[in-house]
């Protein structure tokens, strides 16, 4: 590099934390532009974690907020509760399985109708990621993004999903599904009577699933080279490749 090219780097790395996103922007269109040799600065390895988990996180909130984003993915779908399953069990056994499908379609409605809200938040934790945090990402465990999410950003999700999860058990019937289907249970003799709630429930499983699959996306970023569609991603996560 130039002894121009240095000094931007330099100057930029002290700055890198309190840049807005314009400038963040410009500066990796001009990071890009730096040719893919030698070990990548501080502030390539933070440019670089920072799009290609932009680009991930983006990617899974998509998919689990697309209508069977949560239902047609085993990884994700969410069953009935655990002190629940009995009720499904029984209410298949006597003829009643429309009944249990109509319970785990509305449960997956309302994780997808929450994941929505997911993608700004990942963003924002994105955004606020320091250039030390980007560091120990690259060079860390293969889920080292998805801990730092879930030590970031589990409690705003909550706060968020939760009331979104209620309304949309509400809004697609999960709620009366699920009333229907513990009053029958209950009416059967000698069956200890259940009731979930619904909602915590429904909350926790969707944040677990937007966590399932942004490590799916951060398993791909690491491992597939296609995913790396940037010379500076080459770069740097070149260098994680060979530090391993």
């Amino acid at each position: 590099m130039n002894k121009i090219t240095l000094l931007l780097i330099a100057i930029c790395t002290t700055c890198f934390s309190s840049c807005d996103v314009q400038s963040q922007s410009k500066l990796g269109n001009i990071l890009n532009k730096i040719p893919a040799t030698g070990n990548p600065t501080s502030l390539e390895i933070g440019q670089a974690l920072k799009q290609a988990l932009e680009i991930g996180t983006s990617k899974g909130a998509d998919q689990l907020s697309a209508k069977d984003g949560f239902l047609g993915n085993l990884a994700v779908k969410i069953l009935f509760p655990p002190e629940a399953q009995k009720v499904e069990k029984t209410l298949r056994s006597i003829g009643m399985g429309a009944l249990a499908d109509n319970v785990v379609t509305s449960l997956n409605r309302a994780a997808e109708d929450a994941a929505k809200e997911a993608k700004p938040i990942f963003l924002s934790a994105i955004k606020q990621m320091t250039i030390t945090d980007a560091t120990n990402i690259l060079l860390g465990n293969k889920d080292a993004a998805t801990t730092y999410f879930k030590r970031v950003t589990t409690a705003q999700l909550t706060e968020k999903f939760s009331p979104i999860v209620t309304s949309s058990l509400s809004k697609v019937g999960a709620t009366k599904y699920w009333g229907d289907a513990a009053t029958r249970y209950n009416k059967l003799p000698l069956v200890k009577p259940v009731n979930a709630d619904l909602s915590e429930y429904v909350t926790q499983k969707a944040i677990e699933g937007m966590f399932i699959q942004v490590a799916q996306e951060e398993l791909d970023i690491r491992e597939n080279l296609g995913a790396r569609t940037s010379t500076l991603l080459q770069k740097v996560f070149g260098y994680a490749d060979k530090k391993k």
